[in-house]
């Protein structure tokens, strides 16, 4: 039996509240206990306890424990038994027998605590606790098995069950649980589903095991929606993509569906990246014709997965996007409404940023802005796309009029927020870095984190290079980022080479090293990225960037090059190197994800 005593380690608790004589005189005795000299703190405890049991119980019980005095702490619990109807009280009594190695005696305790179980949940419930608190899980699984036998079955306790019988090495029978239901009644699966991960582990053998228990109870309840979700679910996490499908046409079939269950299982698709699959299940709702509910989302989604798909392929070629715009375009003549949707929005991101065609772009989105159906809110995002296209076609006065309109609609909204920051980064790109500062200077509190951030480090950039009475290094790195907007790259990288060679030793050579680093990234040269990061870190760790680099690093090794031992390692180097960086709380995050090998 495995037990885990709570008296050991523990030797001062705090109390709220305690009523003998004063809090200094159970301050004395703490101190006594910590200095080891336990006949004071026995004095001292005693007296307390006479004056008030239950203020100072655990306190005193821990004393004796810890003294060694089995027979007195014996007796102080069956003393406390007489005072109050506690049922938890005879884990105390079966704890300090087991410490005594008098293991029948607290057996017995243990049981004649678990003969007072009489189906009531919450009690069940305080008592199979109290038992997981003393390691006592074999006991706290008896407690909800006893429940369960009462009310027909353990259905009201199958998520704990299932993590107890785990913990014991028992995978079959939490499993088990977790799939054992009661017809009819409504169950959690989301629930299940984060309980069957947490168990799984990504585990290749565990997940064989789960899938054949799911199908078992498919083939006893085959019109169980729970079952054929969670069937579905397994085969996502063997990346089993196919026979998901698979599984969801037959259950979309059977019960006569008009897609939901298609549709369900082509987003999962799709952020997973998994884009055939998710085609098919949008082809399959298509299929069922332009009367059915779905037809004209899963068109609209099924052409976003299509451009997910190809801003994912490294080697898309004009051919790829001219096919992809005659579906876009086709889509929209039968639907223009879809303008004001995403939709539009994507067309034109398509042909502002793969098909060289701004102008048509700034076509779309004004198709959707002038729109009197277009949601206030789709509207704002869409001038926001608008005034970017302006800036990319080089028309800084038309950016600058729209983001101005849209920070003028939406000023107390996060939305403005934005707006105001693009218009502060456009007074930055034309090198009116005094106006820039004064919005930057609000925008440093503003409620978005990331523009809050952004707002900062650009702040701090214009401020550590405008001290110097020659501003041309920062006019020229600030063109450079703007032509780097404009997708002229090799002018850009040019721009940042006549900086390096004029000015070797400006303090921007971190800025610029960052700048060449998002232009590797941009068009996938991993290395040569990691190459300028390194640099930043090496050279300029203790400035402002070092932190940015080292996250820009450990993303990298993470999502691009998929090397989990060099992205945990840059994660950690993070933590320990920069412990008051704002990416600390989202390195965390990402080293539980890598440690517990869940995708991103």
């Amino acid at each position: 039996m495995k037990i885990v005593i709570r008296y050991l380690p523990v030797i001062l608790l705090v109390l709220s509240g305690i009523n003998c004589y004063s809090q200094g005189t159970v301050s004395q005795a703490r101190q006594y206990m910590a200095d080891k000299n336990y006949d004071k703190a026995n004095e001292v405890y005693a007296q307390c306890y006479s004056v008030s049991p239950d203020s100072v119980y655990t306190e005193y019980i821990n004393l004796l424990v810890i003294s060694k005095k089995y027979r007195d702490a014996e007796k102080l619990v069956e003393k406390q038994m007489t005072l109050r109807d506690n049922p938890l009280l005879n884990i105390d009594l079966g704890s300090v027998y087991f410490i005594e190695g008098r293991y029948e005696k607290a057996t017995t305790q243990f049981n004649v605590l678990l003969t007072r179980i009489n189906g009531d949940v919450l009690l069940t419930e305080r008592i199979a606790k109290a038992f997981m608190d003393e390691g006592l899980e074999e006991y706290a699984i008896e407690a909800y098995e006893r429940t369960g036998r009462m009310m027909g079955g353990n259905f009201y306790f199958n998520g704990p069950l299932a993590k107890l019988y785990a913990r014991c090495g028992n995978l079959d029978m939490a499993i088990d649980a977790l799939l054992t239901t009661i017809p009819g009644l409504q169950v959690n699966v989301e629930n299940v589903k984060s309980i069957l991960l947490e168990l799984l582990m990504n585990d290749p053998e565990k997940i064989r095991k789960t899938q054949k228990a799911i199908l078992l109870k498919l083939s006893q309840q085959p019109e169980n929606p729970y079952y054929n979700d969670l069937l579905t679910w397994i085969f996502t996490q063997k990346n089993d993509w196919d026979q998901a499908l698979i599984q969801i046409e037959a259950l979309d079939e059977r019960n006569k569906e008009t897609g939901k269950s298609l549709m369900d299982l082509a987003r999962t698709a799709t952020s997973a990246k998994q884009y055939e699959t998710a085609e098919k299940a949008y082809e399959d709702i298509i299929a069922k014709g332009k009367d059915q509910p779905y037809y004209i989302i899963a068109r609209s989604e099924q052409l976003s997965t299509a451009f997910a798909a190809l801003k994912d392929n490294i080697a898309w070629t004009a051919e790829d996007v001219k096919k992809l715009e005659t579906k876009y375009d086709s889509f929209l003549t039968i639907y223009p409404k879809q303008h004001i949707t995403k939709t539009g929005s994507e067309f034109a991101m398509l042909e502002a940023q793969f098909g060289n065609n701004v102008t048509r772009a700034i076509e779309i989105l004004k198709k959707g802005i002038e729109d009197p159906d277009v949601r206030r809110d789709m509207k704002g995002n869409l001038k926001l796309q608008l005034a970017d296209y302006y800036l990319l076609n080089g028309l800084l006065w038309d950016a600058s009029l729209t983001y101005s309109q849209v920070d003028k609609e939406f000023r107390q909204d996060p939305m403005g927020e934005d707006a105001r920051f693009r218009n502060a980064k456009l007074a930055y790109y034309r090198g009116d870095f005094e106006w820039a500062q004064r919005q930057l200077s609000i925008l440093k509190s503003a409620t978005s984190e990331l523009i809050a951030n952004d707002a900062l480090y650009l702040s701090v950039l214009i401020t550590e290079n405008v001290e110097d009475s020659n501003l041309v290094p920062l006019q020229r790195f600030a063109y450079a980022d703007l032509l780097l907007f404009q997708n002229k790259d090799k002018d850009a990288e040019t721009l940042l080479d006549s900086i390096n060679k004029v000015y070797p030793k400006h303090p921007l050579n971190d800025d610029i090293l960052l700048l060449r680093a998002n232009i590797a990234l941009k068009h996938r040269d991993y290395d040569k990225a990691l190459g300028y990061l390194k640099a930043i870190y090496e050279q300029y760790k203790e400035d402002v960037l070092g932190d940015d680099a080292v996250y820009k690093m450990a993303e990298i090794y993470q999502n691009d090059l998929h090397q989990p031992e060099q992205a945990r390692h840059f994660y950690e180097q993070l933590i320990i190197d920069y412990p008051g960086s704002t990416y600390v709380m989202a390195a965390r995050k990402k080293l539980y994800e890598l440690n517990n090998h869940i995708s991103p």
